[in-house]
């Protein structure tokens, strides 16, 4: 089974026993979350799609990690005043493990 969530305003493609790195869940890790924005789901030939999402579909997964991510540089320069600032940002992401996929029931 294939599902498509939204979290932090981005959205993934999961399956049972993927891992991903989503945006900063505040969850301790290896807690349990529930997804409840699923965008799409997909059996096979058969497939829900919601408006905007599907009613009563969610996915259970397991936190693993939280971590920074890669350095972001932001540098402004504007020529001829001598004016340069650089500065790095990192965001924060959790790393979680898909382990159930739970369609609606009728």
């Amino acid at each position: 089974m294939l599902a498509i969530f939204e979290s932090g305003g981005l959205q993934f493609n999961a399956e049972v026993g993927s891992v991903l790195k989503i945006p900063y869940l505040g969850a301790a890790p290896g807690s349990t979350v529930t997804l409840d924005k699923v965008l799409l789901l997909k059996d096979g030939e058969n497939a829900l799609v919601g408006k905007p999402y599907v009613p009563s579909a969610r996915i259970e997964a397991e936190v693993i990690k939280e971590g920074l991510a890669e350095k972001v540089a932001i540098y402004k320069f504007k020529k001829r005043t001598k004016y340069r600032r650089h500065r790095g940002h990192r965001q924060q992401y959790s790393e979680i493990k898909i382990n159930k996929i739970i369609p609606p029931q009728n």
